[in-house]
Parts: structure tokens; C-alpha cells; sequence
């Protein structure tokens, strides 16, 4: 299932009057559109012959941060109940991060902390589902640090991780093939499903 999701536009501002922008927690539309999705799907698991325990979601660069942030962000929906699909868990059973945005707590100064922004970092515990992670070294969009603070992260709360880091592939490549070794990926996250108990051996 692809998910189209809501980017913050011009109707919607903060209590400054400034217009939101960026990933979650600047705005939270995507991660409401994210989380009404997985209780969705979860809910008509047995009517559309889905697993309700293997229900995963993977995102490219923004939609990337849209996947750590619905692995951290589970607990609570951040919009009124519309109905009871909204009752069920929209907790992921599995994530993919690929070349993820938005998550490195980095500054303009020439020594930028490498840490993970704090909305996210607060929010990791156990119940953070297993993750993938892939980025390419070269990537001029999301600096490799984005993936590497959000794995440093997850290992320390004892979340099952997994990161493949390439030296070339650079931003976008998505699932288009390339002669570079990082186009291989989704054979890797075949075989990471496989690890996890998500596929069948």
C-alpha cells in the first residue's frame, strides 16, 4: 500500500502565526495521515488477508523520517478518534529507513552535535519495532550521520537495527537499477524480513 500524505501548507500556522514547515514535530499531518493508515490496514487485516503482526512501513528521505517517526510515535493519535479503526494499535511491526532526513540535531556551527533530534531520541524504548536502515556516503541531500545517530540510537535502547552504509548511490535512487552495488537493496530487506520472522524462511 502506498501512502500519500499531507505536507504542511500555508492554512496551517503556529501559535506565533508563523506557517508550519518540515517533518514532524514542526507539523504533524503526515504523522497523523501515517498513523490513521497502519490502524487502518491493522483493522481490516482479516477482511484484506494481511497479517495484523506483520504490518511494516518504509519511506524515502522525509518519508524516511515519516518511518522513525511512527516507530517512536505509537502510543497515542495525535488527531480525534474517527472511528474504531482508530482504537487499534498504529504501532509498525517492522520499519525501513532509507537515506532518512531530519534526523541528525545538527546546527550551522562548524561543530554540529551528533546527536538525534530530541522528539525522536525520548521516544525510543523497546517497543520500537526492528529497523532497517540504508544510505549511500555520497548522499548531498541527507548527510550519512542522519542514519548513523538514528542506528547509535536504537542500539543503545536494545532495538534490533540493521544499517547498510555504501560509499556511492547518492540521493533518490529509490528502487530505479544502477550498476553501483547499493541498487541491491531490496534483496537485502527481503533477507532482513526473513531474520526478523516477517517472511517465511
Amino acid at each position: 500500500m502506498l501512502l500519500k500524505y499531507r505536507v504542511p501548507g500555508g492554512e496551517h500556522y503556529t501559535d506565533s502565526g508563523y506557517p508550519k514547515s518540515g517533518p514532524y514535530p514542526e507539523s504533524s499531518l503526515a504523522l497523523e495521515d501515517a498513523q490513521r493508515t497502519v490502524g487502518l490496514v491493522r483493522f481490516h487485516a482479516a477482511e484484506w488477508h494481511i497479517d495484523s503482526h506483520k504490518i511494516g512501513v518504509l519511506g524515502f528521505s522525509a518519508g524516511g523520517h515519516l518511518v522513525a517517526a511512527m516507530s517512536t510515535h505509537f502510543d497515542k493519535r495525535l488527531y480525534p478518534a474517527v472511528d474504531v479503526a482508530d482504537k487499534v494499535s498504529c504501532r509498525p511491526d517492522f520499519a525501513v529507513a532509507l537515506y532518512p532526513g531530519h534526523l541528525w540535531n545538527w546546527t550551522y556551527s562548524s561543530d554540529p552535535e551528533f546527536k538525534l533530534i530530541p522528539d525522536i531520541a525520548t521516544n525510543i524504548n523497546r517497543q520500537t519495532p526492528p529497523t532497517f536502515l540504508l544510505q549511500a556516503e555520497n548522499d548531498n541531500v541527507d548527510n550519512v550521520n542522519q542514519s548513523l545517530v538514528y542506528y547509535i540510537a536504537l542500539k543503545n535502547a536494545d532495538v534490533p537495527v540493521e544499517m547498510h552504509l555504501y560509499a556511492q548511490g547518492g540521493h533518490g535512487f529509490g528502487l530505479r537499477r544502477t550498476k553501483l552495488p547499493i541498487t541491491g537493496w531490496p534483496q537485502l530487506v527481503e533477507t532482513w524480513l526473513r531474520t526478523i520472522g516477517m517472511t517465511p524462511e
